[in-house]
């Protein structure tokens, strides 16, 4: 793969792949764990502690709610690696919205993040090897109108691939999609862009400052998947991740 330069306040669209499209996840302590270690691995500071993150008996029965964001309180000033704009956690694969705020923080974090989750799932399902297909995929976001256009894209379209009826169904009915993606689907960052409710993982000051706080933002989403399926002619077209 082509790796784009970037910098610090450059914006990176991430997808990472399961190993021959295998399921990256497969129960909902699975599903918890990935959104937790997006906000516990997110920090300077690397737990020494490494069943904290990847022993598996630790997440039976695990739901949200406050647990997911506990941080133990002796561990130093919380200092992110990157700022997190958006995310998305689909069957197997994941998408990612990333502001690099520092020099290398983004491949930093990607390697500890994709390394806590085949540890994990190695260690709960008796499997060897990566979870992972190869490196991550990056594309650098280089225009307003595209950060605009791919935050929708990671946020809606693939919330909505896990629709009941799958995507069709829920362009189809998008309002009644929409309310659903905000009431059973938490594994992505819809509320916070659709409602603008706060989230541990999401750097807020960034996503304000990009101009991703939108009151407007479910016209937008709507306009974009709109615009993109008149242009490719069908659903199948609707993705970006030719690269």
């Amino acid at each position: 793969m082509r790796v784009e330069p970037y910098g610090v306040g450059s914006v990176l669209h991430i997808i990472k792949r399961g190993a021959r499209g295998m399921e990256i996840v497969r129960d909902q302590s699975d599903r918890w764990r990935f959104v937790r270690n997006l906000y516990i691995l997110n920090d300077h500071h690397q737990p020494r502690e490494r069943h904290f993150i990847h022993k598996s008996d630790l997440w039976k029965g695990v739901g949200g709610g406050s647990k997911v964001f506990e941080r133990p309180k002796e561990w130093p000033r919380y200092k992110p690696l990157v700022a997190i704009l958006a995310w998305v956690l689909m069957p197997n694969h994941f998408h990612l919205l990333l502001q690099e705020i520092e020099e290398g923080g983004i491949s930093k974090f990607m390697q500890r993040f994709c390394g806590s989750m085949t540890l994990a799932f190695n260690e709960k399902y008796k499997e060897k090897g990566s979870l992972f297909q190869g490196a991550y995929k990056s594309r650098t976001v280089d225009t307003d109108e595209y950060l605009q256009y791919v935050h929708a894209y990671v946020v809606v379209k693939n919330t909505f691939e896990n629709y009941p009826g799958g995507l069709k169904k829920a362009i189809k009915e998008f309002d009644k999609a929409w309310i659903w993606a905000g009431k059973e689907y938490p594994f992505s960052s819809f509320l916070t862009s659709a409602k603008g409710a706060p989230s541990p993982i999401i750097n807020a000051r960034a996503f304000q400052d990009l101009g991703l706080a939108r009151p407007d933002f479910k016209r937008l989403a709507k306009g974009a998947l709109a615009i993109h399926i008149d242009t490719h002619g069908d659903l199948h077209a609707l993705h970006l991740e030719d690269w």
